[in-house]
């Protein structure tokens, strides 16, 4: 999913016209729409300067030769002073004198710009590396070319070439950073040091033969001149040889040495760092987009955890399972680990397991929604260097069918890939799921800043929902199915117990890992990813569990308020109709649409 990533840029975007951040007297003197309309397209614009590789990931390539330098403290600022650049002028335009079409695009541009600006005080700057997304991470998985960047022509693989020849100062200005973190006490904790660290060595380690960042050059695409081949390929082994891959090896040298030694090993949550609690209940606002605390969070997890155990309970008896369902994972361990739930051999097995799956939902979807997405969906397997720590995931494509949207399946060994789970997963990660949301919301006709962008707790909540759905398209009807769905409800449930344990009650990292596979059932090395993941993103896994619940409540209104007169697939074209939205501003939306179908 969209990933919050920190960037680095070059003079070029670091000599941002001031034009972009400050209207023109031609925009002032427009009529209250259209300036509201100008403020939008700038702020999108400054947004995308200053962080490209979010671009890239929305599916906006005009910045693809880019990398932003917003680490570095005095871009940090220039970014804040922007922000409340913004916010001014949008308090001169007030929600009365717009036309009420327009009124919602301005209150989600005051949130957006709102909740940006309270991490201000913050300092994330001094945290650039982590083993969930850390920019040489990701600038290796675009490498690929079949993820996020495109590497095609000529002009696609320059671009390319333009963005990783700026990573050796992103790297300088990283290292830079984690000092002023010791030196300050704003350190990564330990697990994700050690999750990190193997990664960034593999990264600097190769030669220009064998590194991802020279990968475009070694296989061309079809088409590429023969003389721009040759010099390309000098061209990307010159810049990873002299530049980026020194750089790197600075920055391991100073990570597996002193920052090792400095990081977290006692208290890992974030309420151990400087103003570590309020920081934390920062990051549960902007991820759940709710005023919900912490302990309200904890209490909601076990209260949800107790009842998808009771469902657990139910259905042991029809996989045949006669133990303690729930005792150290019970029934979830044993569907986990047992040879039957295990059938595959290679990686391509699985691959055409879920193409199959596909090939059965895809012609019921219409029973469900009104619109679909224009751009295809592709299934294909996560590149070796981010398997390890990757979770199973969607990248969107292109609006105009150019690009596919990408389902991308995480498999390590296939032996031990859990049949059980995959129905869930697919829907989940693929449709209705994230590719429902993401390629709708990208097919909109709404402003940029609002197409191209990423709010947790309905995205995440939109696809846990999507899982639900499996019930009504019969695929639960298999027990082994409904087995390996409630196998990955139950963790989303868990997650919101672990992550405020972790972050907010003083866990440790060996009480989260116990009560992650007592409860899910997950092995050892599955709960130590999932853990080392929250330590990394906190209160990003929050939003699964408060999006769905929002969700599945006011489809339970609506059923209720509207009886025999309640039309699912109207209800999901509501839910996915504005893109992505906080759950307040959702909610008022269903409710409306309720009401006036009761007239």
């Amino acid at each position: 999913m969209t990933m919050r990533l920190p960037a680095l840029a070059f003079a070029l975007t670091l000599s941002m016209p001031l034009s972009l951040l400050a209207g023109s007297p031609a925009a002032r003197a427009a009529t209250p729409a259209e300036r509201l309309a100008d403020v939008a397209a700038r702020y999108y614009d400054a947004r995308s300067r200053f962080d490209p590789i979010s671009a890239t990931e929305s599916g906006d390539n005009r910045y693809d030769d880019q990398l932003a330098l917003d680490i570095a403290p005095a871009e940090r600022a220039r970014r804040f002073a922007a922000w409340r650049g913004f916010l001014k002028e949008l308090d001169a335009l007030p929600a009365a004198r717009l036309p009420a079409d327009q009124r919602l695009n301005r209150e989600l541009l005051v949130q957006q710009l709102r909740d940006r600006l309270a991490f201000e005080r913050f300092p994330d700057h001094l945290l650039p590396l982590h083993h969930m997304s850390a920019v040489p991470l990701q600038l290796a998985f675009y490498a690929s070319g079949e993820a996020g960047q495109p590497l095609k022509t000529t002009a696609q693989l320059e671009a390319y070439l333009k963005r990783i020849s700026q990573l050796p100062a992103w790297c300088d200005q990283a290292l830079l950073n984690l000092r002023e973190g010791v030196r300050r006490g704003v350190v990564q904790s330990g697990p994700v040091v050690d999750a990190m660290l193997p990664l960034l060595r593999s990264l600097a380690s190769e030669d220009a033969e064998h590194s991802a960042f020279t990968a475009p050059v070694r296989a061309l695409p079809p088409g590429i001149d023969a003389g721009d081949a040759v010099r390309l390929k000098a061209a990307y082994e010159q810049a990873w040889t002299e530049r980026i891959a020194p750089a790197l090896r600075r920055l391991v040298a100073y990570v597996e040495t002193d920052y090792v030694r400095a990081a977290r090993r006692e208290a890992i949550g974030w309420s151990a760092l400087p103003d570590g609690r309020a920081w934390y209940r920062q990051w549960v606002r902007e991820q759940t987009t709710t005023d919900l605390t912490p302990e309200q969070v904890h209490a909601l997890g076990l209260q949800e955890v107790a009842r998808l155990q009771r469902e657990i309970t139910r259905l042991a008896p029809q996989l045949g399972f006669t133990g303690d369902p729930l005792k150290d994972g019970g029934l979830l361990a044993w569907a986990r680990s047992d040879a039957r739930f295990r059938p595959f051999k290679i990686e391509a097995e699985i691959l055409d397991h879920y193409r199959a799956l596909n090939d059965r939902l895809a012609p019921q979807l219409p029973r469900l929604f009104g619109r679909q997405p224009r751009m295809a969906l592709e299934i294909r397997p996560e590149p070796a260097l981010t398997r390890q720590t990757a979770s199973d995931h969607y990248t969107v494509g292109q609006a105009d069918g150019s690009a596919p949207g990408i389902f991308w399946a995480v498999i390590n060994d296939p032996t031990a890939y859990s049949v059980s789970t995959m129905t869930a997963l697919f829907l989940h990660e693929g449709q209705p799921g994230h590719h429902f949301h993401l390629g709708l919301q990208l097919e909109m006709p709404l402003p940029d800043f609002r197409r191209r962008t990423w709010i947790n707790a309905y995205g995440e909540g939109w696809a846990l929902y999507a899982e639900t759905l499996g019930q009504e398209l019969g695929l639960y009807d298999d027990p082994v199915a409904r087995a390996g769905a409630l196998r990955l409800e139950i963790s989303r449930a868990a997650r919101l117990v672990v992550d405020t344990g972790l972050h907010a009650k003083g866990w440790s990292r060996e009480r989260a890992l116990r009560y992650w596979r007592d409860i899910t059932g997950a092995s050892e090395q599955q709960a130590a990813a999932q853990i080392d993941r929250y330590l990394a993103w906190p209160g990003q896994a929050l939003g699964y569990k408060i999006g769905a619940l929002k969700i599945q409540e006011l489809r339970r209104r609506a059923e209720q308020q509207l009886g025999p007169r309640f039309d699912l697939a109207a209800f999901h074209d509501q839910v996915l109709g504005e893109g992505s939205l906080p759950l307040s501003v959702l909610e008022k939306r269903v409710e409306a649409w309720i009401q006036a179908q009761r007239q």
